[in-house]
């Protein structure tokens, strides 16, 4: 199983990006996508997230600029990422949990830098 993120670069504050991650290989009943980042000499943390049956879920700091979705014919979760801000740079990893066990990946990650 593969994750591929892409979307991620360098963009002035107020401005927008929009990532995408498409899950392939053998991959099967996919539970949960979702979109963490890790910031300069900070923690992971959840950005976003959006289960198979209800209600997406952001992060505080992202609540009305960013919005995710999901294609699930496609295997793939989107980030639309609006009004962005210094604070917003890092780097993103999208993650599946699929299974009866709710097993985790993890993409590579994807660089956002977001200029003052």
């Amino acid at each position: 199983v593969q994750l591929q993120a892409s979307g991620g670069g360098l963009v002035q504050a107020g401005g927008s990006l929009r990532l995408s991650c498409v899950a392939s290989g053998n991959i099967f009943s996919i539970n949960v996508m979702g979109w963490y980042r890790r910031a300069p000499g900070k923690q992971r943390e959840l950005v976003a997230s959006i289960p198979s049956w209800g209600k997406t879920n952001y992060a505080d700091s992202v609540k009305g600029r960013f919005t995710i979705s999901r294609d699930a014919a496609k295997n793939t979760v989107y980030l639309q990422m609006n009004s962005l801000k210094p604070e917003d740079t890092a780097i993103y990893h999208c993650m599946v949990t699929a299974g009866r066990s709710n097993f985790e990946y993890w993409g590579q990650g994807t660089q956002v830098t977001v200029s003052s």
